[in-house]
């Protein structure tokens, strides 16, 4: 077995955690490549002899079996920009806050890698959306696809944006707000459930659009098929505004249209331990632990 290892930050409390991961990796000779920024961050604490590291996603091919992301759900998300659509199934362990997409728990690492040996796991496959502008813009143009979200906002203005919405070329309507979200369903439980969009489960074939602190108060998150093409342009006082793909910022200006639709490929998340989209949704969000049940 050959996996990839990914993190974004090293955090000292979590050094115990990742020399345990490393330790069960050797004692079950499995080959590791680790993210070469990450490996840089811990290098010093942790002793490993000649490791091997990986720079981009060119490095990862099918010869790997999983990539085991260190961190939160952001750490997946960062994550995705290696993996792309290589078809690499991610096992997140959580040493992170909240923790929807990686749910392995860091105390559990040793059963998680004794499960994957045997097999004994799921793969759930994970929608994406992607993007395309009128203008050129070369970061969209080597990374124009997002897991959970992709908003547009208002660029350092008090002043609200006016975003004039269609839904596969028909009119929808002009939102008038701070910003909107298309979410897919594992972006559902992030940005916008924030926003008060509602939770969509993992297997439904659907997407949402939440507005941002709408003017418009009648306006509400609406979910639509997944198969639909979502154009939009933004208007306003300012002449450039916000677009960000997940955690990635970037730059647009006024009257740019933007296009958004599925994309052509999926990711794919491990299910370890009868871990279940309910039953995290159940643990995260404390359901049933009111007295009153």
């Amino acid at each position: 077995m050959k996996v990839a290892i990914y993190g974004q930050y090293y955090k000292v409390d979590d050094k115990i955690y990742v020399e345990e991961l490393f330790q069960l990796l050797q004692k079950n000779n499995i080959e590791f490549v680790i993210e070469a920024h990450f490996y840089n961050h811990f290098k010093n604490s942790i002793k490993l002899k000649n490791p091997q590291t990986f720079n981009s996603f060119k490095d990862l091919d099918s010869s790997f079996h999983f990539m085991f992301t260190i961190g939160g759900d952001g750490t997946i998300l960062r994550a995705v920009t290696y993996l792309r659509d290589s078809n690499i199934p991610i096992v997140g362990i959580n040493t992170g806050r909240l923790g929807f997409l990686a749910t392995v728990k860091k105390e559990e690492i040793a059963s998680s890698i004794d499960l994957l040996l045997k097999k004994e796991y799921i793969t759930r496959q994970r929608s994406l959306l992607s993007i395309s502008t009128t203008s050129k813009n070369e970061d969209l143009n080597n990374l124009n696809f997002a897991l959970n979200e992709v908003s547009v906002s208002r660029n350092n203005t008090a002043s609200m944006i006016t975003i004039e919405t269609y839904l596969n070329n028909e009119y929808l309507t002009s939102y008038w707000a701070d910003g909107l979200i298309i979410a897919t369903p594992t972006g559902s439980t992030g940005y916008s459930l924030s926003c008060g969009g509602p939770i969509i489960t993992p297997e439904a074939k659907s997407f949402v659009l939440t507005p941002i602190a709408p003017h418009n108060l009648n306006a509400r998150p609406l979910v639509i098929p997944d198969e639909t093409t979502i154009k939009f342009k933004v208007t306003g006082r300012e002449d450039k505004f916000f677009l960000s793909l997940d955690s990635r910022i970037i730059t647009i200006e006024s009257g740019t249209e933007i296009s958004i639709k599925k994309a052509d490929f999926s990711l794919n998340m491990i299910e370890i331990n009868q871990q279940t989209f309910i039953k995290t949704l159940r643990e995260k969000l404390l359901w049933g632990q009111d007295t009153r049940n």
